[in-house]
C-alpha cells in the first residue's frame, strides 16, 4: 500500500466516523425535545383536573328586606266609553261620523268636541249626571241645574235664572258655547220668555250631543270612531280622576303583598321615581288579557294588585308602563345576613355555615335562620358557635377551568 493510498483511506474513515458521531448527536437531541416540547392537548392531558376554587361571600350587618318586584300600567281612577244616540242632524237619514276631533293621549277640557256624527258636534261637559234627555227652554229638573252650573264653570252664565228652570238666559248660555265650539245649536220648541230676536224656536241641548264626566282634565284612552263609518256603541274612551297603578302578581308572590305596604314606583321612560301604598290585592285569580293587550301589566294571568300613590302622579306617566317595587317584609333592625346558598344542613337536619379561615381552614357554625329576602337570609349562631360580620362562608365551589384562571 502505498503513502497516497494511506492517507486517502485514513481520511475516508474519519469522515464516516464524523457522520456516525453527528447522527448520535442529532438522536439524542431529538428525543430530549420530545421529552420537552408538548401539545396542549397533551399538557393538559398530563396536568389532570385542577384544583377547586372555594367560592365565599362576608357576613353582613343590615336591616334585611324581602321585596317583590313586578310591574303595573299607570291608569286614571275612572274610564268612560263615550257614544252617541240619535241622528245628530235633523235632516240625517242615518248616522254616519263625519270627523273625529281627538287621538289617543289628547287632553280634553270642559267644552271640547271629540268627534262629529252626521255634522253634528260630540262634546264634554263637567257634571257627574249622565244625560238622558234633551234639553229645551221651559224644562225644569236636576239635569238642568246640572247644565246651567256647567255652562258657568266654562265661561256661559245664565243670567237670572233660577237653578234648575231652563230659561231665556240659559238658552243665551247655550248659544254662545256653541257658536265657541263653531257649530249653531239645534231648534225646537217654543221660544223662551224673555228671548231676543224674532225666532219662535230656541235652542235646543240633544242628548246626542253632550257628555258629562265628572273631573278634569281628562285623557284619551282609545279612538274607535272612525270617519266615514256609522258610529258603533262606543266612540271614544276617556280616562278621569286621579292616577293609579294596576299590575298583576303571580301565584307565588300573591300571599307577600297585602293592603298598606309600600311601594317604589319607578318609570323608566322618564327616569322618576314616586313611593305609593298597596290598595287591594284580587283574591280571585284572573285569567289575562282582561283590560287590553297580552303584554298589559294589568291584564297578565294572575291576582290583581292596586297601588295609590303618595302624592299626584305626574300626568305624563298616564298609560305608562312602571316597575313596582313592593317592601314586603324587613327584620326588626340590623340583623347578620348571609346568601341562602351559603346555609347547608347536616344529618341532624341542623342549619350551618361553613367559614373559610384565612389560614386556608374551615370551620362549621350552626345557625338558626330568620327571614329572608332577595337572596339573603338572616341567621344567628347557635351554642358556641362564633358568626361575625366580615366572616367569609363558602357559598360553593368552582374549579378554575370554568372561571378561566391558569394554574
Amino acid at each position: 500500500m502505498t503513502t497516497e493510498r494511506a492517507t486517502a483511506l485514513g481520511r475516508r474513515r474519519r469522515t464516516v466516523v464524523i457522520l456516525v458521531a453527528g447522527a448520535v448527536i442529532l438522536t439524542g437531541t431529538g428525543a430530549a425535545a420530545g421529552r420537552l416540547i408538548k401539545s396542549p392537548q397533551q399538557a393538559a392531558a398530563e396536568a389532570g383536573p385542577p384544583e377547586p376554587d372555594v367560592l365565599t361571600a362576608p357576613v353582613e350587618r343590615r336591616v334585611l328586606k324581602d321585596t317583590v318586584v313586578t310591574r303595573g300600567l299607570v291608569r286614571a281612577q275612572q274610564t268612560l266609553d263615550i257614544s252617541t244616540s240619535g241622528t245628530g242632524g235633523g235632516e240625517a237619514s242615518r248616522s254616519i261620523v263625519t270627523r273625529v276631533k281627538v287621538k289617543q293621549d289628547d287632553k280634553v277640557a270642559p267644552g271640547h268636541v271629540l268627534v262629529e256624527v252626521s255634522g253634528r258636534p260630540v262634546f264634554v261637559l263637567r257634571g257627574s249626571l249622565p244625560a238622558y234627555r234633551d234639553l229645551r227652554p221651559g224644562m225644569h229638573g236636576d239635569d238642568v241645574a246640572q247644565l246651567q252650573k256647567a255652562l258657568a264653570d266654562t265661561g256661559f252664565g245664565t243670567g237670572g235664572d233660577a237653578p234648575g228652570r231652563f230659561g231665556s238666559g240659559t238658552a243665551r248660555a247655550v248659544e254662545r258655547l256653541y257658536a265657541s265650539l263653531g257649530y249653531d245649536p239645534s231648534q225646537g220648541g217654543e221660544k223662551a220668555e224673555g228671548t231676543a230676536g224674532g225666532s219662535s224656536v230656541s235652542p235646543v241641548v240633544p242628548v246626542s250631543e253632550l257628555v258629562y264626566v265628572p273631573s278634569f282634565p281628562a285623557r284619551v284612552e282609545t279612538v274607535t270612531a272612525r270617519a266615514g263609518q256609522e258610529p258603533g256603541e262606543k266612540l271614544v274612551t276617556l280616562s278621569t280622576g286621579d292616577l293609579t297603578v294596576r299590575g298583576t302578581l303571580r301565584p307565588d308572590e300573591k300571599n307577600l303583598v297585602r293592603a298598606g305596604q309600600q311601594v317604589e314606583i319607578s318609570s323608566e321612560t322618564t327616569g322618576t321615581t314616586a313611593s305609593g301604598t298597596v290598595k287591594s290585592v284580587a283574591r280571585e285569580l284572573s285569567e289575562g288579557a282582561q283590560n287590553g293587550g297580552q303584554d298589559a301589566p294589568d291584564s297578565r294571568a294572575g291576582y290583581a294588585v292596586t297601588v295609590t300613590p303618595d302624592k299626584p302622579l305626574h300626568p305624563e306617566l298616564a298609560g305608562q308602563d312602571v316597575r313596582l317595587t313592593v317592601e314586603a317584609a324587613a327584620s326588626d333592625g340590623k340583623v347578620l345576613v348571609v346568601p341562602l346558598s351559603a346555609v347547608t344542613s347536616g344529618a341532624d337536619a341542623k342549619s350551618v355555615v361553613t367559614v373559610c379561615t384565612s389560614d386556608g381552614g374551615q370551620r362549621r357554625v350552626p345557625v338558626r335562620t330568620g327571614i329572608s329576602g332577595d337572596g339573603y337570609v338572616e341567621v344567628a349562631p347557635t351554642g358556641s358557635g362564633k358568626l361575625r360580620q366580615g366572616d367569609a362562608v363558602s357559598v360553593g365551589v368552582e374549579s378554575a377551568a370554568r372561571t378561566g384562571r391558569a394554574r
